[in-house]
């Protein structure tokens, strides 16, 4: 347009015709494919000297969901005393095993690697780790180490650890999980590094010293009606468009050449389009924290293997907690468990990393004792009618085949 009154040509600025809030959150970017798999910890709770030591993460496997019935205990509250549903997750967590202690100093750029100790024996398990292709190997790693600190009363790993005791301020130990137990494909352990919490660093190494070539138990880490955080690989889910990837509102119906787009991906200048602009792209595999989740139950594995402990005060059938027919796309769970409410991010088979809150829990929902009355397990495969195989047989009565199994 032209202002009449000094002559000038000036651009008439468009304008959008209605406000909206923005479609997606940037607080995500990039939205690309992790590097990892495993979730990582990007900062563990403060540390309390007053405490004793402790670890403060742990790693479990995503068995699959479930729902539980409890009856809420908040005075005041519309739902006081009242059952509800809820949906749960279940975490298969076998005990992991501690084989290194790494201690950290600090620097002005941060944190910085000081010292590290191995245990004198790691599982093949845990060496598949170092190893891109182990049937391949000639399998050698650790066997120096091992050598050379078979002899620990004049070896080196009295002074590192002496060494740890005097400079360090942060203490981790390395551990693995114990994945051969679960019976999925995969052999090869996950590894991680779980801070030290609590007492003097003398007393940290120490503790740490104690759990090499220890197995760990979850229920060493974590206590029922505890709030956890979990950082886990979302599930993946491809290149996917800006309607489904941002949630961007669909074009009218009329539109030309597809209406799942962007009307404007921005103006003719600056010629280039804005980072803030819903684009298709990858959608899912994306690391992510998720805060919050409180623990329903602790379940350990039972002397005999079965895992019968899904009863309640209120439900005494001794039924395991794998539901019938098993869990879809995992299979049956005979290792401890977590019951975590809610959702946990990942596909079945995935490994969580789970983590000691950053937060001090106040709310009410942080605090409130969780009594569990019933826990579902009729088949997740399909419409579950029945909670066990035995109820089933009684209702459904002498099938066919066990008929003809008879007769033989």
């Amino acid at each position: 347009g032209i202002n009449a009154e000094y002559g000038e040509a000036t651009t008439l600025m468009s304008h959008r015709k209605f406000e909206a809030p923005r479609h997606g959150s940037l607080g995500f970017l990039p939205r690309k494919r992790s590097r990892r798999s495993r979730g990582k910890v990007k900062s563990f709770p403060r540390d309390d000297r007053q405490k004793k030591p402790h670890l403060t993460a742990f790693m479990g496997y995503k068995a699959g969901m479930t729902h539980i019935v409890r009856e809420v205990d908040k005075p005041g509250s519309k739902l006081h005393k009242k059952e509800v549903v809820e949906a749960v997750t279940i975490l298969e967590t076998p005990p992991m095993v501690v084989v290194g202690i790494v201690g950290y100093i600090d620097s002005p750029q941060g944190l910085r690697t000081f010292a590290t100790v191995w245990a004198s024996h790691l599982s093949d398990e845990a060496k598949r780790r170092f190893y891109k292709n182990w049937y391949r190997s000639k399998r050698k790693a650790f066997t120096k180490y091992a050598r050379k600190f078979s002899d620990k009363k004049n070896s080196r790993f009295q002074k590192d650890l002496a060494k740890m005791k005097k400079y360090c301020t942060v203490i981790r130990v390395i551990a693995h999980t114990q994945i051969r137990k679960l019976k999925l494909r995969q052999k090869k352990a996950h590894l991680m590094e779980i801070q030290v919490n609590g007492g003097s660093t003398r007393q940290k190494v120490d503790y740490a010293v104690s759990l090499l070539e220890k197995p760990v138990p979850v229920s060493a880490v974590f206590a029922e009606n505890e709030m956890i955080d979990t950082i886990a690989v979302t599930k993946g889910k491809g290149f996917e468009g800006v309607t489904t990837r941002w949630g961007t509102r669909r074009l009218p119906r009329k539109t030309h050449k597809g209406l799942r787009k962007v009307g404007c991906i921005g103006a003719w200048h600056p010629s280039r389009v804005n980072f803030a602009v819903p684009r298709a792209g990858q959608n899912g595999y994306h690391h992510r924290t998720e805060i919050n989740k409180k623990i329903y139950r602790m379940g350990t594995k039972d002397k005999n293997g079965d895992n019968r402990n899904a009863k309640t005060e209120s439900d005494l059938t001794a039924k395991p907690i794998t539901p019938m027919g098993g869990f879809p796309h995992y299979g049956v769970v005979n290792e401890d468990f977590l019951i975590i409410k809610g959702a946990v991010p990942g596909t079945k088979k995935r490994v969580i990393t789970l983590r000691k809150t950053l937060l001090t829990q106040t709310s009410r929902n942080a605090v409130e004792k969780v009594t569990l009355k019933f826990i579902d397990t009729s088949s997740k495969f399909g419409h579950g009618r029945f909670q066990t195989f035995d109820e089933k047989h009684k209702y459904m009565g002498t099938t066919k085949k066990q008929a003809i199994a008879k007769k033989k």
